[in-house]
């Protein structure tokens, strides 16, 4: 008889266990026999004559007994412990000040690695890849070294964050390892194929010299190597190793130029390729710790084809990106309404200040993005689980209400920016004074105009994260394409038969074609959310 109260105990904890709280006899009788009890085993084991009379006792229990109501399954635990706590409507404002405090302030201080080249500038004159003492030539080859680097590369760092992400979700580790080590591969075969390219260009045509071209490939690969070692930090949440390889690069590049005859090139190099090697050391040394003794959960062959079908358009997406933010310099560079060009791209100093001046602004958005994504995905799945299910509305309502708090706290956080850059233009502390040089109009005038260019592709980018959320990447890849169209025409047009610096009008209007296609898609993304939501999951 102890026998028996023993086993019909663990048998209904097992049901319990499996199904939770049943909602009939029939269904505890199917558990039963689904764990191997038998009718003839019923007797000796449990001291019942059949199955579905030890059913009907254990679902007695399951419903009445006090020490089971609101049982719930292994699965119903786990989705319990993993997803995110239910806030209450009224709990809102204080959980969006957290949120909010420490996105807004997390994304500041991932800007410490341009603040590090920003003050290296300030007292060294000189940083990573850049140097005051330049001639124009000179910073022609670094700058498009630069600019190759980060075009060559851009749509693979979004594929990594797209496609590591998804296996780091789930905690596959060995997969996310094997898709960042192949991305890290193809993408240091794009840069190759990218300068082999440029390389047989230039002997047909003879753009450059030969001697240019080599500084151009040297900055081209390193840049891009670099920005392809530091993509995954973002995805596994350890970006402090981007601070920390940015600043020892820094560092070892400063103290080759103080104290040995290298040339500035050369430290740069060596600088950079000290970042490259402390990022992969440190992805090496974390992935191996914690892969070492689990498995794939995905399996363990890269599955090239459905990687392309499911990342093409976020790869596309992150080479317009990047191609839109330097057409209005290219084609500024290359205008020749002023002067006689050298070669056909050539750095201008005073509107390359303009916009470097500018994209502090941009940067400076950086924690309004991190926020605003970070509350997004946070509150809609919150919203959806408090939401009735006959009124979908309200649920879009809330989040559109959200959306446009986080647009006005992006102009907001832009009015403050366009004050530093007014001091830094202005105050006694600012870019006289650090570098005895006065900004000349031009400089102001294309600072003031791309400033506001950076604001609306701010703005524009995070409409796109709203819709890179569940997975609608076409509308803003199709906005970011035109959005370039737009800036090439007219910032040629402008800097052909105007001035040169007015490409950065072009830019600016770009910039409004993406959001305004961007904001109309999301205005129609809102409008329909809960049905965006239940088709992404």
């Amino acid at each position: 008889m102890e026998n028996h109260f023993t086993n019909i105990k663990s048998l209904i904890e097992k049901t319990k266990d499996k199904i939770g709280k049943p909602v009939s006899s029939e269904v505890v009788e199917a558990t039963i026999e689904s764990l191997g009890i038998r009718e003839k085993d019923t007797k000796d084991d449990f001291g019942f004559n059949s199955i579905k009379d030890l059913a009907e006792l254990v679902f007695y229990e399951l419903t009445t007994d006090k020490y089971y109501i609101g049982a719930k399954n292994e699965k119903e635990i786990e989705v319990e412990r993993t997803q995110p706590k239910i806030i209450q409507l009224k709990d809102y404002l204080r959980v969006k000040t957290q949120i909010f405090f420490q996105y807004y302030s997390l994304g500041i201080f991932h800007l410490l690695p341009v603040l590090i080249q920003i003050a290296a500038i300030v007292v060294f004159g000189y940083s990573l890849w850049t140097f005051v003492g330049f001639n124009e030539i000179q910073s022609t080859a670094v700058v498009l070294g630069v600019v190759i680097g980060l075009v060559s590369t851009g749509g693979f760092v979004q594929v990594i964050g797209k496609q590591a992400s998804f296996y780091w979700n789930y905690e596959d580790y060995r997969m996310t390892n094997k898709t960042i080590n192949y991305l890290h591969k193809v993408g240091m075969l794009s840069i190759f194929f990218v300068l082999t390219t440029i390389f047989l260009v230039n002997f047909f045509f003879h753009i450059y010299p030969y001697e240019i071209l080599f500084v151009v490939f040297a900055y081209a690969f390193l840049v891009g190597m670099l920005l392809l070692m530091l993509a995954p930090l973002h995805t596994i949440k350890q970006r402090w190793v981007i601070t920390f390889s940015i600043f020892l690069g820094t560092a070892v590049a400063i103290y080759l130029k103080e104290t040995t005859p290298l040339l500035i090139f050369v430290t740069h190099w060596i600088g950079i390729a000290v970042a490259i090697i402390i990022a992969k050391l440190f992805l090496v040394a974390y992935f191996w710790r914690l892969t070492k003794n689990k498995k794939s959960i995905s399996g363990n062959n890269i599955k090239v084809p459905v990687l392309l079908y499911h990342n093409y358009q976020y790869f596309f997406y992150g080479i317009f990106i990047y191609v839109f933010i330097f057409i209005d310099r290219i084609l500024a560079w290359s205008s020749g309404i002023d002067k006689n060009l050298p070669f056909l791209v050539y750095f201008e100093k005073n509107y390359e200040l303009g916009m470097d001046l500018a994209i502090l602004v941009f940067l400076l958005l950086a924690g309004v993005l991190e926020y605003s994504i970070a509350s997004f995905t946070r509150f809609i799945d919150i919203g959806q689980k408090i939401t009735d299910h006959k009124t979908p509305e309200v649920f879009n309502n809330q989040l559109r209400k959200m959306y446009w708090q986080q647009v006005l706290l992006l102009f907001v956080t832009s009015a403050f920016a366009f004050v530093l850059i007014y001091y830094i233009i202005n105050a006694s502390w600012g870019f006289e004074g650090q570098f005895n040089q006065t900004l000349v109009q031009l400089s102001i005038k294309v600072c003031v105009i791309g400033g506001i260019g950076y604001v609306l592709l701010a703005w524009g980018m995070l409409n796109s994260l709203y819709l890179f959320t569940l997975g609608q990447a076409k509308k803003p890849l199709k906005a970011i394409i035109y959005a370039c169209l737009l800036n090439i025409f007219l910032g040629f047009i402008l800097s052909r038969f105007f001035a040169y610096e007015y490409s950065v009008v072009g830019m600016l209007f770009g910039a409004a074609l993406f959001v305004a296609l961007t904001l109309k898609a999301n205005i129609n993304y809102f409008k329909n959310l809960d049905y965006y939501y239940y088709a992404a999951y």
